[in-house]
C-alpha cells in the first residue's frame, strides 16, 4: 500500500511539474507571439512611413502648392498608424482561429454528421451583419479621417509662426477656436458612430451564436424522442460545447474581416498618394551635370501652370558662362516662375532650357540641382543653430570654409559677436535674427554649396536700407566672380548686371544696359520712374 501511494504521488508531482511547465512554454510561447505580432506590424508601418516620405520628397511644387498640408500628414501619421493596428494580431489571429475551427468541425461530424450540419446551418448568416458592419465602419472612417485632414490643417495654419501672428493681429482667436471646436466635435461624432456600428455588428452576433445551440436541442431532443435514435443527452451537450468552439473562432475571423474593410479605408487614401506619378523626376538614361560653368539657354520657352494661361510665352536668352543678367518687371509678370524652370521646380509645356548645352531633363535631378544655388525673398531657417543651417548645403563643409563662406555672405561679423558664434540658435522660421541677418545667413548656405549659378531671386526686396546695403556688398562681389541671376526691385542691385530683361506678362519686352533702357521710353523706363529711382532718392 505504502509502494503503490509512493509510486502515485511521485507520479502526481510529475503530472503537476509537467503541467506548470506546459503553462509556462504557453505563456513564453504567447510573449513571443505578441512580440512577433508588434514587430511585424511595427516594421510594416516604418516600411510605409518611409516609402511614403520618398514619394512625397519626389512630388513636384504643383502638389505641394495644391495639396492641403494637414491632408499630408494626416495620410503620413494617423492614416498608417491605422492600418498598423489592424495588421498587430492579424496574422497570428487569423492561423489559431483557422486551427480552433477545423478541429472543431472535425469533433462535431465525427460525434454526429446531422447535428453538425445543423450547427453551421446558421454561420451564413454571420455574414450579413458583417457586410454591412464592414461597409458602414469603411465609410465612418473615411469621413473622419477627411475631418482629421481639415483638423490637422487648422493646426498648421494657425499655430505656427506667421499663422499665429496673422491671428493675434487682426483678433480672430474666438474665431479660429470656434472653427477647431467645430471640426473636433464633428470628428467626436463620426468616431462614435463608427465605434457603435461595430457594437451593433457584436450584438447582432452575439444573438445569432445563441440560435445555433437552440437548433442543436431541438433537433438532437426530436431525434432522441421521435426516432429513438442511439444520440444522448450528453452528447448533444458536447455538441453544443463544440459549437461554442467553433463560433467562438468564426466571430474572432468575422471581426478582423471587419477591421481589414475599415483599415481599406486608410490604404485607399494611402494609396490615392502612392499612385501620383512623380510630374519632375530622372528620365532613365539620365547624364550626370560634371565640371559646371553655368551656361543657361532659355530656347522659346513656354510655361502654363494649369495647361490653360500661359504664364511665359515664348522665352529666349542666353547666359554666358561669367556673366550677370537682371530680370525685372512688375509683379505677376513671370520673373521668378524663369528661374524656377532652371532647377526643375518646374518643366516648360514647350520649348528647352538648356545648362552647359544639355537640356535639364536630360540632366539627374541631384546633379543639376547641386549646381544651382537660390536665394529667395522669403528666407526659410531650420529652428535650430547657424551651423546647422548653414551644414544643410554642405554637410561636410569644415569650420574654415564656413567661415569663409559668411565672411562673402557679410555676416561672419555679426555671428563672431554672438556669445555662441557658429552655434547661435536662429529659433522657428529665423525668427531671432533680423530680416537681414537671415538674408546674409541663407547667403552664406548658397555660398557653401559652392554653385556653379547663382540665382537671387528679389533677396533685398522685404529689407529696410541699411540690411539692403549690407546685402548688396555681400552680392556685388559674388556676381563678380561667378554666373548669377538677379530678380530685383532696387535699381542698386540691377546696375550691376551684364544685361537686363524686362519682362511683361510672360514676355520679354525690352533687354540691354540700364543707360540703354531708362531712355527707350518703355517698360523699363516706366519702372524707373515709379519704382527704381525712388530708391536711389532713399
Amino acid at each position: 500500500m505504502g509502494g503503490w501511494f509512493g509510486a502515485g504521488l511521485s507520479a502526481l508531482i510529475r503530472l503537476i511539474v509537467l503541467s506548470l511547465a506546459l503553462n509556462l512554454v504557453s505563456n513564453l510561447i504567447g510573449v513571443g507571439q505578441n512580440y512577433l505580432n508588434n514587430w511585424i506590424a511595427q516594421h510594416i508601418s516604418y516600411d510605409m512611413r518611409n516609402q511614403m516620405y520618398r514619394h512625397l520628397q519626389k512630388m513636384s511644387q504643383r502638389f505641394f502648392t495644391s495639396a492641403n498640408q494637414g491632408d499630408i500628414i494626416t495620410r503620413m501619421t494617423s492614416d498608417i498608424s491605422g492600418v498598423e493596428s489592424v495588421v498587430t494580431g492579424t496574422f497570428a489571429s487569423i492561423l489559431s482561429n483557422t486551427i480552433t475551427l477545423v478541429v472543431a468541425l472535425i469533433a462535431m461530424f465525427r460525434k454526429n454528421w446531422i447535428l453538425a450540419l445543423v450547427g453551421i446551418a446558421v454561420v451564413p448568416l454571420f455574414t450579413l451583419p458583417t457586410r454591412m458592419a464592414g461597409k458602414r465602419r469603411w465609410k465612418l472612417a473615411a469621413e473622419a479621417q477627411e475631418c482629421n485632414d481639415e483638423i490637422n490643417g487648422i493646426l498648421n495654419e494657425t499655430l505656427s509662426v506667421s499663422g499665429q501672428l496673422l491671428v493675434k493681429l487682426f483678433g480672430r482667436e474666438k474665431y479660429e477656436y470656434e472653427r477647431y471646436e467645430e471640426a473636433n466635435g464633428r470628428m467626436i461624432k463620426l468616431n462614435i458612430r463608427e465605434k457603435m456600428a461595430g457594437r451593433w455588428f457584436f450584438m447582432l452576433l452575439n444573438t445569432l451564436a445563441t440560435v445555433g445551440p437552440m437548433l442543436l436541442y431541438l433537433v438532437g431532443g426530436i431525434l432522441i424522442m421521435k426516432y429513438d435514435s442511439t444520440i444522448t443527452v450528453g452528447d448533444i451537450t458536447v455538441l453544443v460545447a463544440l459549437l461554442g468552439r467553433m463560433y467562438g473562432p468564426v466571430n474572432s475571423l468575422l471581426n478582423i474581416q471587419v477591421d481589414w474593410i475599415r483599415s481599406m479605408a486608410m490604404f485607399t487614401r494611402i494609396f490615392e498618394y502612392y499612385d501620383m506619378k512623380p510630374e519632375i523626376d530622372d528620365k532613365p538614361d539620365a547624364k550626370e551635370l560634371t565640371n559646371a560653368r553655368g551656361e543657361i539657354v532659355f530656347d522659346h520657352v513656354s510655361f502654363s501652370y494649369d495647361g490653360e494661361r500661359m504664364i511665359l510665352k515664348d522665352i529666349n536668352f542666353t547666359l554666358h558662362s561669367g556673366d550677370c543678367i537682371a530680370i525685372v518687371g512688375p509683379s505677376g509678370s513671370g520673373k521668378s516662375t524663369i528661374v524656377n524652370l532652371i532647377p526643375r521646380l518646374w518643366d516648360p509645356v514647350a520649348g528647352w532650357v538648356t545648362f552647359d548645352g544639355t537640356d535639364v531633363r536630360d540632366l539627374t535631378l541631384h546633379s543639376l540641382r547641386s549646381e544651382v544655388g537660390v536665394v529667395t525673398q522669403e528666407t526659410y531657417l531650420f529652428n535650430s543653430t547657424i551651423r546647422e543651417n548653414l551644414l544643410y548645403a554642405k554637410p561636410d563643409a569644415t569650420e574654415e570654409e564656413m567661415i569663409e563662406a559668411c565672411k562673402k555672405a557679410n555676416i561672419y561679423d555679426f555671428i563672431s559677436s554672438q556669445p555662441d558664434g557658429l552655434d547661435t540658435m536662429v529659433g522657428n522660421r529665423g525668427l531671432k535674427l533680423s530680416g537681414g541677418e537671415k538674408q546674409r545667413i541663407s547667403i552664406a548656405r548658397a555660398l557653401l554649396k559652392d554653385p556653379a549659378l547663382l540665382i537671387f531671386d528679389e533677396a533685398t526686396s522685404a529689407l529696410d536700407s541699411i540690411s539692403e546695403a549690407a546685402i548688396q556688398a555681400a552680392i556685388n562681389p559674388l556676381i563678380e566672380e561667378r554666373t548669377s541671376i538677379l530678380i530685383a526691385h532696387r535699381l542698386s542691385t540691377i546696375l550691376a548686371a551684364d544685361e537686363i530683361l524686362v519682362v511683361r506678362d510672360g514676355e520679354i519686352v525690352e533687354r540691354g544696359t540700364h543707360r540703354e533702357l531708362v531712355h527707350a521710353g518703355g517698360t523699363y523706363q516706366e519702372l524707373y520712374e515709379t519704382q527704381f529711382s525712388k530708391a536711389v532718392e532713399a
